[in-house]
């Protein structure tokens, strides 16, 4: 596994100079396309033409899908960045979770079947927590069961949530339920790894 760690780790030291070098190159690219929007850029220079005939159309994709969601047009490259630098970021740390994660495979692997066990262990409580997190984040944008995206994280969760909330008191609007099981999956795993 050292081969394919030491792979992605080279790969991780190129991407993270090309996310940095796309985020610059949107950022001054939806800068000068406010500027000739506001007219701060003469309309007829050389840099508003530029402008217009090079670096609109890297962001005509955003005004379609600003358009069709019923935004404003003249948003899009503000968009843009923003979607280039989250996206860039979720690459970076989806690659050192890998690598994090086939090193600490790799080390479990060579403590015998205990460090598999407790591998798995971890892996399975790791998920189930990401599940909470993913139900919260559902919570705040209007996800819901029947939503393919959110749908694995209330199938998750339920089992956990339903007799939770017939015991925790409600406190208004404001529900601690995710708040108690996570920390309660915490408290549980530490004592399941530790009984091992």
């Amino acid at each position: 596994m050292g081969p394919v760690i030491e792979v992605l780790s080279i790969a991780l030291a190129v991407i993270r100079p090309l996310v940095l070098g796309a985020a610059v190159f949107t950022g001054l690219g939806a800068l000068a396309t406010w500027g000739v929007q506001t007219r701060r850029i003469p309309p007829f220079s050389g840099l508003a033409r530029f402008t217009r005939k090079s670096v609109d159309p890297l962001f005509a994709p955003a005004e379609r899908r600003l358009l069709l969601s019923g935004g404003q047009p003249a948003h899009a490259p503000w968009w843009t960045l923003g979607a280039v630098v989250i996206g860039g970021l979720l690459l970076i740390s989806g690659m050192q979770f890998i690598i994090s994660q086939l090193a600490f495979a790799d080390m479990a692997a060579r403590s015998g079947p205990r460090g598999i066990i407790r591998l798995l262990i971890i892996w399975s409580f790791a998920i189930v927590k990401l599940a909470i997190i993913a139900r919260v984040i559902a919570s705040w944008v209007g996800g819901s069961p029947y939503k393919k995206w959110w749908r694995w994280a209330f199938v998750i969760t339920d089992p956990i949530f339903t007799p939770l909330r017939r015991v925790l008191p409600t406190f208004g609007p404001i529900d601690i339920t995710p708040l108690v099981a996570y920390f309660g999956l915490s408290i549980i795993q530490a004592l399941v790894l530790g009984a091992i």
